[in-house]
Protein backbone atom coordinates (compact mmCIF):
# COMPACT_ATOMS: atom_id res chain seq x y z
CA UNK A 1 0.00 0.00 0.00
CA UNK A 2 2.77 2.43 0.90
CA UNK A 3 4.82 1.66 -2.21
CA UNK A 4 1.72 1.91 -4.39
CA UNK A 5 1.32 5.45 -3.09
CA UNK A 6 4.84 6.32 -4.16
CA UNK A 7 6.59 6.09 -0.80
CA UNK A 8 10.00 4.54 -0.25
CA UNK A 9 9.74 1.84 2.42
CA UNK A 10 12.72 0.82 4.54
CA UNK A 11 12.28 -2.27 6.72
CA UNK A 12 14.55 -3.10 9.65
CA UNK A 13 15.21 -6.67 8.49
CA UNK A 14 17.64 -7.31 11.36
CA UNK A 15 14.82 -7.04 13.92
CA UNK A 16 12.44 -9.63 12.49
CA UNK A 17 12.89 -12.00 15.46
CA UNK A 18 13.87 -9.52 18.18
CA UNK A 19 13.11 -6.03 19.39
CA UNK A 20 14.80 -3.19 17.53
CA UNK A 21 17.71 -1.58 19.34
CA UNK A 22 17.78 2.09 20.25
CA UNK A 23 20.53 2.61 17.69
CA UNK A 24 18.39 1.03 14.96
CA UNK A 25 15.42 3.19 15.88
CA UNK A 26 17.53 6.34 15.82
CA UNK A 27 19.02 5.43 12.44
CA UNK A 28 15.60 4.53 11.04
CA UNK A 29 14.04 7.79 12.17
CA UNK A 30 16.70 9.93 10.55
CA UNK A 31 15.28 11.40 7.37
CA UNK A 32 11.99 9.48 7.70
CA UNK A 33 8.62 11.08 6.99
CA UNK A 34 6.83 8.31 8.89
CA UNK A 35 7.56 5.51 11.34
CA UNK A 36 5.42 2.39 11.42
CA UNK A 37 6.18 1.13 14.92
CA UNK A 38 5.30 -2.07 16.72
CA UNK A 39 4.76 -2.32 20.46
CA UNK A 40 8.38 -3.31 21.17
CA UNK A 41 9.65 -0.13 19.49
CA UNK A 42 10.23 2.51 22.15
CA UNK A 43 9.56 5.73 20.29
CA UNK A 44 10.82 8.32 22.76
CA UNK A 45 11.91 11.93 22.44
CA UNK A 46 15.39 10.91 21.23
CA UNK A 47 13.97 8.90 18.36
CA UNK A 48 11.62 11.74 17.40
CA UNK A 49 14.48 14.24 17.55
CA UNK A 50 16.48 12.02 15.17
CA UNK A 51 13.77 12.51 12.57
CA UNK A 52 12.55 15.90 13.67
CA UNK A 53 13.31 17.73 10.41
CA UNK A 54 11.13 15.33 8.39
CA UNK A 55 9.06 13.14 10.70
CA UNK A 56 5.32 13.76 10.47
CA UNK A 57 3.67 10.63 11.89
CA UNK A 58 4.29 7.62 14.11
CA UNK A 59 1.76 4.93 13.15
CA UNK A 60 1.61 2.27 15.84
CA UNK A 61 0.80 -1.29 14.76
CA UNK A 62 -1.21 -1.85 17.95
CA UNK A 63 -4.18 -0.54 19.87
CA UNK A 64 -2.14 0.46 22.92
CA UNK A 65 0.51 3.12 22.49
CA UNK A 66 2.38 3.09 25.79
CA UNK A 67 5.56 2.48 23.76
CA UNK A 68 5.29 6.02 22.35
CA UNK A 69 6.03 9.25 24.21
CA UNK A 70 2.80 10.92 23.15
CA UNK A 71 3.52 14.12 25.05
CA UNK A 72 6.84 14.58 23.26
CA UNK A 73 5.15 13.89 19.94
CA UNK A 74 2.56 16.56 20.65
CA UNK A 75 5.22 19.07 21.60
CA UNK A 76 7.09 18.33 18.36
CA UNK A 77 3.92 18.43 16.20
CA UNK A 78 4.26 14.76 15.27
CA UNK A 79 1.01 12.87 14.75
CA UNK A 80 0.48 9.54 16.54
CA UNK A 81 -2.00 6.92 15.30
CA UNK A 82 -3.01 3.40 16.35
CA UNK A 83 -5.15 0.47 15.16
CA UNK A 84 -8.24 0.30 17.41
CA UNK A 85 -11.29 -1.89 17.00
CA UNK A 86 -9.80 -4.50 14.70
CA UNK A 87 -8.29 -6.44 17.61
CA UNK A 88 -11.43 -6.63 19.71
CA UNK A 89 -12.92 -9.95 18.68
CA UNK A 90 -9.57 -11.72 18.30
CA UNK A 91 -8.22 -10.69 21.70
CA UNK A 92 -11.56 -11.49 23.33
CA UNK A 93 -11.47 -14.96 21.75
CA UNK A 94 -7.93 -15.53 23.02
CA UNK A 95 -8.91 -14.30 26.47
CA UNK A 96 -11.76 -16.76 26.59
CA UNK A 97 -9.53 -19.52 25.25
CA UNK A 98 -7.28 -18.87 28.25
CA UNK A 99 -10.25 -18.93 30.63
CA UNK A 100 -11.38 -22.28 29.26
CA UNK A 101 -7.86 -23.67 29.19
CA UNK A 102 -6.97 -22.78 32.77
CA UNK A 103 -10.36 -23.91 34.10
CA UNK A 104 -10.16 -27.28 32.32
CA UNK A 105 -6.39 -27.68 32.78
CA UNK A 106 -5.86 -28.08 29.03
CA UNK A 107 -2.13 -27.28 28.99
CA UNK A 108 -1.47 -29.60 31.94
CA UNK A 109 -3.50 -32.36 30.33
CA UNK A 110 -1.70 -32.01 27.02
CA UNK A 111 1.71 -32.24 28.68
CA UNK A 112 0.55 -35.13 30.88
CA UNK A 113 -0.53 -37.08 27.79
CA UNK A 114 2.57 -36.26 25.73
CA UNK A 115 4.81 -37.29 28.63
CA UNK A 116 3.30 -40.77 28.51
CA UNK A 117 1.65 -40.50 31.93
CA UNK A 118 -1.86 -41.38 30.74
CA UNK A 119 -2.26 -45.03 31.69
CA UNK A 120 -5.94 -45.23 32.63
CA UNK A 121 -9.04 -43.10 33.05
CA UNK A 122 -9.69 -42.11 36.66
CA UNK A 123 -12.45 -40.13 38.37
CA UNK A 124 -9.98 -37.70 39.97
CA UNK A 125 -7.56 -37.38 37.05
CA UNK A 126 -6.69 -33.71 36.37
CA UNK A 127 -9.89 -32.30 37.84
CA UNK A 128 -10.70 -28.79 36.68
CA UNK A 129 -13.66 -26.51 37.29
CA UNK A 130 -16.82 -25.55 35.41
CA UNK A 131 -17.25 -21.99 34.21
CA UNK A 132 -21.03 -22.11 33.70
CA UNK A 133 -22.73 -20.26 36.52
CA UNK A 134 -19.44 -18.82 37.80
CA UNK A 135 -18.72 -15.09 38.13
CA UNK A 136 -16.38 -13.31 35.74
CA UNK A 137 -14.84 -10.09 37.02
CA UNK A 138 -14.04 -7.71 34.16
CA UNK A 139 -11.49 -5.03 35.06
CA UNK A 140 -11.88 -2.32 32.42
CA UNK A 141 -14.99 -2.16 30.25
CA UNK A 142 -13.56 -1.15 26.90
CA UNK A 143 -14.25 -2.91 23.61
CA UNK A 144 -12.37 -6.07 24.55
CA UNK A 145 -13.70 -6.30 28.09
CA UNK A 146 -17.25 -5.92 26.75
CA UNK A 147 -16.73 -8.66 24.16
CA UNK A 148 -15.28 -11.02 26.78
CA UNK A 149 -18.37 -10.38 28.89
CA UNK A 150 -20.55 -11.15 25.86
CA UNK A 151 -18.88 -14.55 25.42
CA UNK A 152 -19.16 -15.24 29.14
CA UNK A 153 -22.87 -14.47 29.44
CA UNK A 154 -24.24 -15.40 26.03
CA UNK A 155 -22.03 -18.41 25.41
CA UNK A 156 -21.38 -19.92 28.81
CA UNK A 157 -24.05 -18.67 31.18
CA UNK A 158 -21.62 -16.87 33.46
CA UNK A 159 -22.42 -13.94 35.72
CA UNK A 160 -20.48 -10.71 35.24
CA UNK A 161 -19.30 -8.11 37.71
CA UNK A 162 -17.26 -5.23 36.28
CA UNK A 163 -15.37 -2.15 37.33
CA UNK A 164 -14.53 0.90 35.24
CA UNK A 165 -14.32 4.67 35.63
CA UNK A 166 -18.11 4.82 35.72
CA UNK A 167 -21.10 2.50 35.54
CA UNK A 168 -22.61 1.53 32.19
CA UNK A 169 -26.38 1.00 32.61
CA UNK A 170 -26.87 -0.22 29.02
CA UNK A 171 -24.19 -2.89 29.48
CA UNK A 172 -25.74 -3.92 32.78
CA UNK A 173 -29.16 -4.27 31.18
CA UNK A 174 -27.91 -6.31 28.22
CA UNK A 175 -25.73 -8.71 30.19
CA UNK A 176 -27.25 -8.66 33.66
CA UNK A 177 -23.93 -7.32 34.88
CA UNK A 178 -23.26 -5.73 38.26
CA UNK A 179 -21.06 -2.66 38.69
CA UNK A 180 -18.33 -2.74 41.35
CA UNK A 181 -17.21 0.70 42.51
CA UNK A 182 -13.60 -0.48 42.82
CA UNK A 183 -11.36 -3.38 41.93
CA UNK A 184 -11.16 -4.19 45.64
CA UNK A 185 -14.91 -4.73 45.66
CA UNK A 186 -14.79 -6.82 42.48
CA UNK A 187 -12.03 -9.26 43.44
CA UNK A 188 -13.71 -11.14 46.33
CA UNK A 189 -16.83 -11.71 44.19
CA UNK A 190 -15.08 -13.16 41.15
CA UNK A 191 -14.22 -16.73 40.19
CA UNK A 192 -12.28 -15.47 37.17
CA UNK A 193 -10.71 -12.01 36.91
CA UNK A 194 -9.89 -10.71 33.41
CA UNK A 195 -7.73 -7.58 33.00
CA UNK A 196 -8.58 -5.09 30.22
CA UNK A 197 -7.20 -1.71 31.29
CA UNK A 198 -4.59 0.41 29.46
CA UNK A 199 -1.00 0.60 30.63
CA UNK A 200 -0.21 3.81 32.49
CA UNK A 201 1.50 4.62 35.76
CA UNK A 202 -1.79 4.56 37.67
CA UNK A 203 -2.34 0.95 36.56
CA UNK A 204 1.19 -0.31 37.18
CA UNK A 205 0.92 -3.23 39.64
CA UNK A 206 -2.84 -2.75 39.82
CA UNK A 207 -2.77 -6.44 40.71
CA UNK A 208 -0.33 -6.79 43.60
CA UNK A 209 0.15 -9.06 46.60
CA UNK A 210 -2.53 -7.29 48.61
CA UNK A 211 -5.14 -7.59 45.87
CA UNK A 212 -4.25 -11.18 45.06
CA UNK A 213 -4.98 -11.84 48.72
CA UNK A 214 -8.48 -10.42 48.23
CA UNK A 215 -9.32 -12.99 45.54
CA UNK A 216 -10.96 -16.34 46.27
CA UNK A 217 -8.55 -19.23 46.79
CA UNK A 218 -10.44 -20.96 43.98
CA UNK A 219 -10.15 -17.98 41.60
CA UNK A 220 -8.15 -17.51 38.41
CA UNK A 221 -6.44 -14.39 37.02
CA UNK A 222 -6.27 -13.74 33.25
CA UNK A 223 -4.20 -10.93 31.73
CA UNK A 224 -4.26 -10.10 28.01
CA UNK A 225 -3.77 -6.36 28.54
CA UNK A 226 -0.23 -5.26 29.45
CA UNK A 227 2.31 -7.08 31.61
CA UNK A 228 3.26 -4.41 34.17
CA UNK A 229 -0.35 -4.20 35.35
CA UNK A 230 0.41 -7.38 37.32
CA UNK A 231 3.18 -7.65 39.90
CA UNK A 232 4.54 -10.94 38.55
CA UNK A 233 6.76 -11.69 41.54
CA UNK A 234 3.72 -11.39 43.80
CA UNK A 235 1.69 -13.52 41.37
CA UNK A 236 4.33 -16.27 41.30
CA UNK A 237 4.30 -16.39 45.10
CA UNK A 238 0.49 -16.41 45.23
CA UNK A 239 0.30 -19.28 42.74
CA UNK A 240 2.96 -21.28 44.55
CA UNK A 241 1.37 -20.75 47.96
CA UNK A 242 -2.20 -21.45 46.83
CA UNK A 243 -3.44 -17.91 47.45
CA UNK A 244 -5.32 -18.26 44.13
CA UNK A 245 -5.97 -21.37 42.04
CA UNK A 246 -4.29 -20.34 38.81
CA UNK A 247 -3.49 -17.74 36.18
CA UNK A 248 -3.25 -17.37 32.42
CA UNK A 249 -1.01 -14.69 30.94
CA UNK A 250 -0.40 -13.45 27.41
CA UNK A 251 1.66 -10.40 28.46
CA UNK A 252 4.54 -9.99 30.87
CA UNK A 253 5.99 -7.40 33.20
CA UNK A 254 9.50 -7.61 31.73
CA UNK A 255 8.55 -8.89 28.29
CA UNK A 256 9.92 -11.00 26.69
CA UNK A 257 11.54 -12.17 29.94
CA UNK A 258 9.35 -14.20 32.28
CA UNK A 259 9.59 -13.62 36.02
CA UNK A 260 11.50 -16.49 37.67
CA UNK A 261 9.18 -19.02 39.22
CA UNK A 262 6.27 -18.69 36.79
CA UNK A 263 7.52 -21.13 34.16
CA UNK A 264 7.99 -23.91 36.69
CA UNK A 265 4.40 -23.72 37.92
CA UNK A 266 1.76 -26.02 36.49
CA UNK A 267 -1.16 -23.78 37.50
CA UNK A 268 -0.29 -20.99 35.07
CA UNK A 269 -0.70 -20.87 31.29
CA UNK A 270 1.75 -18.68 29.37
CA UNK A 271 1.28 -17.52 25.76
CA UNK A 272 3.81 -15.23 23.98
CA UNK A 273 1.75 -12.05 23.50
CA UNK A 274 -0.25 -13.69 20.73
CA UNK A 275 -3.79 -12.63 21.69
CA UNK A 276 -4.18 -10.73 18.40
CA UNK A 277 -2.24 -13.29 16.35
CA UNK A 278 -4.64 -14.32 13.64
CA UNK A 279 -3.96 -13.84 9.95
CA UNK A 280 -7.10 -11.77 9.50
CA UNK A 281 -6.37 -9.41 12.39
CA UNK A 282 -2.67 -8.87 11.76
CA UNK A 283 -3.31 -8.14 8.07
CA UNK A 284 -6.02 -5.62 9.00
CA UNK A 285 -3.71 -3.97 11.54
CA UNK A 286 -1.09 -3.52 8.81
CA UNK A 287 -3.68 -2.02 6.46
CA UNK A 288 -4.88 0.40 9.15
CA UNK A 289 -1.35 1.52 10.01
CA UNK A 290 -0.54 2.06 6.34
CA UNK A 291 -3.81 3.94 5.80
CA UNK A 292 -2.96 6.26 8.70
CA UNK A 293 0.48 7.01 7.22
CA UNK A 294 -0.88 7.61 3.73
CA UNK A 295 -3.49 10.04 5.03
CA UNK A 296 -0.97 12.11 7.00
CA UNK A 297 1.57 12.26 4.17
CA UNK A 298 -1.20 13.42 1.83
CA UNK A 299 -2.07 16.21 4.24
CA UNK A 300 -5.28 14.55 5.43
CA UNK A 301 -6.54 13.67 8.91
CA UNK A 302 -5.77 10.00 9.63
CA UNK A 303 -8.76 7.81 10.57
CA UNK A 304 -7.19 6.58 13.83
CA UNK A 305 -5.70 9.65 15.44
CA UNK A 306 -4.33 9.32 18.98
CA UNK A 307 -3.23 12.96 19.11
Amino acid sequence: MLKDNGFEVVVNEAARDRAATKEELLAGAKGADAILSILTDKIDADVMDAGLSTLKVVANYAVGYDNIDVNSAKAKNIIVTNTPGVLTETVAEHTFALILSIAHRIAESDKFTRDGKYHAWGPELLLGTNIAGKTLGVVGLGRIGTMVAHHAVKGFGMKVVYTDLKANPEFEKEFGAVFADSIDTLLPQSDFVSIHVPMNEANRHLINADRLGKMKKSAYLINTSRGPIVDEAALATALKDGVIAGAALDVYEFEPKITPGLIELSNVILTPHTASATLETRNKMAEMAATNIIAVLKGETPPNLVQ
